[in-house]
């Protein structure tokens, strides 16, 4: 049973036994050779690092991402920020994860409400098109639960369908705020980018790559899962296609950001800039949300930022 949650540590808490998801976790050795870890442990509060010195055999044979540990150890302060140095570690086989994964603060019920809206206000053939893929009863869940990232933005169930949501709104209003943009094409495309993170990480136990994760990864099998889509739609325009594929594929921005072609269209490069915009300013939030410091900056610097950052006024 977890009664301690990460939100609730402090300096100099002892832990015994006490649940935790393995998030990450690497393996070092000091220079006369001995075996730790540095791990990520998590619950739906937050994630706290972890430092498990002199590591045993038997528990360095199971501990992996994904694994819910029992840990026995003590919180410190190390480098402004608390981590667990960590004494012991017992495999736990059952356990509800809803304790370990983060969700969206809002419903998936509402957000499918949201999403239906804004298909629905697409022209076809595109709405037929963005229906036929996302409102597929077996997809639909899938797209609902999944995290947008592993970590550093909307990294929780949820996280996927709430990003989308919010660029879709953005790209709505930047459709009417610039000339010549085609709206529905940016709303079609905005709704569609990151549909292959369903098959990226790993929902069931954490959010880890998947093997498609890591060998296909999400952006081709986007583009996989719409030329599908697209085919069963008799007599789907070869242009327009096109023109939808060319946003998925370079919605990264830079080939060294993983996308194959830079954006060459004016959907494309708003779709780039939205989908920047809505990770940084997300993962700026979510990185306070995460931080255990209380004072007017975090006590952590930001992975995304590479900085501490100040919270704003009246931010709880």
């Amino acid at each position: 049973m977890k009664t301690i949650y990460v939100a609730d540590l402090n300096d100099g808490d002892d832990l015994i036994n006490e649940p935790f998801l393995i998030q990450d976790v690497v393996r070092r050795e000091t220079k006369d050779g001995r075996l730790y870890l540095l791990s990520t442990f998590r619950d739906k509060t937050g994630q706290i690092n972890g430092v498990f010195w002199d590591v045993p055999a038997d528990i360095d044979g199971w501990v992996k991402p994904g694994t819910v540990t029992m840990v026995t150890g003590r919180v410190n302060n190390y480098k402004n920020a608390l981590q667990i140095t960590t004494t012991d570690l017992n495999p736990l086989a059952t356990m509800d994860m809803a304790q370990f994964l983060p969700s969206s603060a809002r419903t998936p019920e509402d957000m499918i409400v949201e999403l239906r809206k804004f298909i629905g206000e697409l022209d076809q053939p595109l709405q037929m098109l963005v229906s036929n893929i996302l409102l597929d009863p077996e997809f639909l869940p899938e797209f609902a639960n999944a995290p947008a990232a592993r970590s550093l933005h909307h990294a929780y169930v949820g996280g996927l369908l709430e990003h989308t949501l919010s660029m879709v709104t953005i790209a709505r209003q930047l459709a009417e705020h610039y000339p010549y943009v085609n709206k529905d094409l940016l709303v079609a495309g905005t709704l569609l980018h990151d549909i292959g993170k369903t098959r990226e990480y790993n929902t069931g136990s954490s959010f880890d790559f998947t093997d498609d994760g890591r060998l296909v990864g999400h952006i081709v099998r986007a583009i996989i899962m719409i030329e599908i889509a697209a085919a069963d739609i008799e007599g789907f325009p070869e242009s327009q296609l096109r023109e939808l594929n060319h946003l998925i594929v370079s919605h990264h921005g830079t080939l060294e950001w993983g996308s194959p072609v830079v954006p060459k269209t004016l959907e494309a490069i708003l779709l780039h800039q939205i989908d920047l915009l809505d990770s940084r300013v997300q993962g700026y939030f979510d990185h306070l949300r995460n931080d255990v410091g209380d004072g007017d900056w975090t006590a952590k610097s930001s992975y995304m930022f590479n900085t501490e950052l100040r919270r704003p006024p009246g931010f709880e």
